[in-house]
């Protein structure tokens, strides 16, 4: 069957589809349905169902006979170590970690933050509390104090599991201050703490509440795993909310299993055995779905990589571990292949390496634009899938499924909607626009198996961030149009897409065009307050490493490409050079913040910046061209 095929199947008949997905999972007791929706617009998968994600993660393999399989690789280029973990190792050390969370008095529905770095360990944690049942909150590690204490008062933990530091090149990031720090503000306050003591930093343990992770295992009898209810949460993950209070994205276990088992056969082309590596972290949603469970629910062998695409210590490590580990399908973000275009833009770096094995690169997490897209696809000579999803789904609303049939790639477009995605471009007033036009993308309710149910503890701001705009629809947030194929492109956020006397315009667009030009390794395009306008864009330019000619010079060419190539409506004059661009830890662009200092308006420092200092510069090169304007 191809894409169509599989797409009108589910169309056809959205119950059978996912009853029959849900096969491909051992149940302890199988739903009697799987879409439950006595409670709309709250929809359930797989609510009466027992299951355990452990057990299809780990325990299962085992029992299939794969024990002796790699599991989990863990490449570090900052340690210097290189280490597998099979399918056995993996569920004798989860087993243990879980009898002794267990012995301490968590049980089933608990809650437990892990606040760790890019260590297997962390993988541990996470499948340790998904056996007996226990909510787990990663939270990224490092991640400030009072940051960690919002969330510790969000979701009240029984216990936390940290690390004593993380590794940063260059430096160490002292966890267990910052988590003393964290709980100090809290208003709850944990049971216990248990704390992985790296050999790069040892942290001091407070006695009677904090346990060296060896320690606290040491003589407990191996924990089980324990069915749950289909619609029982995995796991809660914040996401950043636009008032400054994250939201608890809630995962419901049944329908996490099934839509991750179907996603990485059909998305990835991914099964037992096979070798997958997604360059992420634990603390954001694609580690969650795809270092840690979707790779292991299909039995293959996952990549926990700590470093960098740059740095640790060039910028050909992906390829090397591409090569060293087999790898068949990689996942990166589009930030992460243009620091590596940046600094070696003739792809030198690739052709040191053999990557045979090599079948694909998707890419997601931001626009892909098309000049990195079709740099990658020059230098890898592979497909260079965009797809697109967010933390609330968890897995890709719109991909091409090279698993089913790998469809034309049009560089831009995240290529088609994946099956229980029903994707309509709406106007401000919710009525679907025309092919080609821009518009508010938005899912016709209910969304599928392994998208968020609702936020922890926060049901009305649930409706309200996401349902109450178009009602009988998901509103993602995203701006963007459909082409006559049916292709989607994602063109900016809603909050992106400008007025600029009155023409709506996407940032997108303009990026596009800026990243074409051959001296520019990645951009930004934000809209500033313009008095006649009201709103005017502005482009912040970021050369390839090398490129010596006139910063002037270079504006100018790329002001005359975006008048050449989206015309004068765009009134695109303002541009200058800067080193580098702020960034979340996850690689998203800053750009509201950007806005608000060229604006004047009062801004707070994002909790998830990389590098605070990069908003000094910002607002030294803002100054340049006369911004904020007093």
């Amino acid at each position: 069957m191809g894409y169509k095929e599989v797409y009108s199947a589910w169309q056809a008949d959205p119950e059978k589809f996912w009853m029959d997905a849900a096969e491909k999972i051992d149940w302890d007791e199988k739903p009697s349905k799987a879409l439950f929706d006595g409670n709309a617009p709250l929809y359930e998968w797989f609510s009466d169902g027992m299951v355990n994600t452990c057990w299809n993660a780990v325990d299962r393999h085992v029992e299939q006979g794969r024990g002796d399989q790699i599991a989990i690789m863990h490449e570090s280029p900052i340690t210097h170590s290189t280490k597998g973990i099979t399918y056995k190792e993996l569920q004798t050390r989860v087993a243990s970690l879980a009898g002794a969370l267990k012995m301490r008095g968590v049980e089933k529905g608990d809650r437990v933050i892990i606040y760790m770095p890019m260590i297997p360990e962390a993988l541990e944690a996470m499948l340790a509390c998904a056996r007996i049942g226990a909510v787990h909150s990663v939270v990224f590690g490092g991640f400030a104090a009072h940051e960690l204490a919002v969330r510790i008062d969000d979701c009240t933990p029984k216990a936390i599991i940290a690390a004593s530091c993380g590794l940063e090149p260059g430096r160490t990031v002292h966890y267990k201050p910052l988590l003393d720090e964290a709980i100090e503000q809290a208003e709850h306050k944990p049971e216990f703490c248990v704390i992985f003591q790296r050999e790069q930093e040892v942290a001091k343990l407070i006695e009677g509440r904090d346990f060296s992770w060896h320690g606290f295992q040491y003589g407990v009898k191996p924990a089980e795993c324990v069915p749950v209810e289909g619609n029982h949460p995995v796991y809660i993950l914040y996401t950043s909310g636009t008032t400054g209070q994250p939201k608890g994205v809630v995962r419901h276990t049944g329908g996490h299993l099934v839509a991750l088992q179907w996603s990485m056969k059909n998305i990835y082309n991914i099964e037992a055995g096979d070798r997958f590596w997604a360059a992420s972290d634990v603390g954001w949603v694609v580690g969650h779905s795809y270092i840690c469970y979707g790779p292991l629910i299909a039995g293959a062998t996952t990549v926990v990589f700590e470093g960098k695409p740059i740095g640790t210590p060039h910028p050909g490590v992906f390829w090397r571990i591409i090569q060293n580990n087999r790898i068949k399908s990689f996942f990166t973000a589009p930030t992460a292949l243009r620091a590596i275009k940046r600094e070696d833009p003739n792809g030198e770096w690739i052709k040191r390496y053999a990557l045979h094995d090599l079948q694909a690169l998707f890419l997601a997490g931001e626009r892909a634009d098309p000049a990195t897209v079709e740099w990658a696809q020059k230098h890898l000579g592979v497909p260079v899938v965009d797809h697109w999803w967010q933390t609330e789904t968890g897995w890709a609303i719109a991909a091409n499924p090279i698993g089913i049939e790998e469809l034309p790639t049009k560089v831009g477009s995240p290529s088609v909607p994946m099956p229980g995605y029903d994707i309509q471009v709406l106007d401000e007033g919710g009525h679907p626009v025309e092919a080609g036009q821009l518009g508010a993308i938005a899912i016709k309710l209910p969304l599928p198996p392994g998208t968020l149910p609702t936020l922890w503890n926060a049901e009305a701001r649930f409706k309200k961030s996401y349902l109450e705009q178009f009602p009988g629809y998901y509103e993602t947030g995203d701006a963007g149009y459909v082409d006559e194929d049916g292709y989607l492109y994602i063109m900016a956020r809603t909050d992106d897409v400008i007025n600029v006397a009155g023409h709506r315009l996407s940032t997108g667009a303009m990026e596009e065009v800026l990243a074409g030009h051959p001296d520019v390794a990645e951009c930004a395009v934000i809209g500033v307050a313009d008095d006649l306008k009201g709103q005017t864009p502005m482009g912040f330019l970021c050369l390839n490493s090398g490129c010596n000619r006139p910063h002037g010079e270079v504006v100018k060419e790329c002001v005359s490409r975006v008048r050449e190539q989206i015309g004068p409506v765009a009134a695109f004059k303002l541009a200058t050079v800067v080193d580098r661009l702020p960034k979340t830890r996850s690689g998203k662009i800053l750009r509201a913040t950007m806005v608000k200092i060229a604006d004047g308006q009062d801004w707070k420092m994002p909790a998830t910046i990389d590098d605070p200092a990069i908003l000094d510069e910002i607002t030294e090169a803002l100054k340049g061209l006369g911004y904020p304007k007093k």
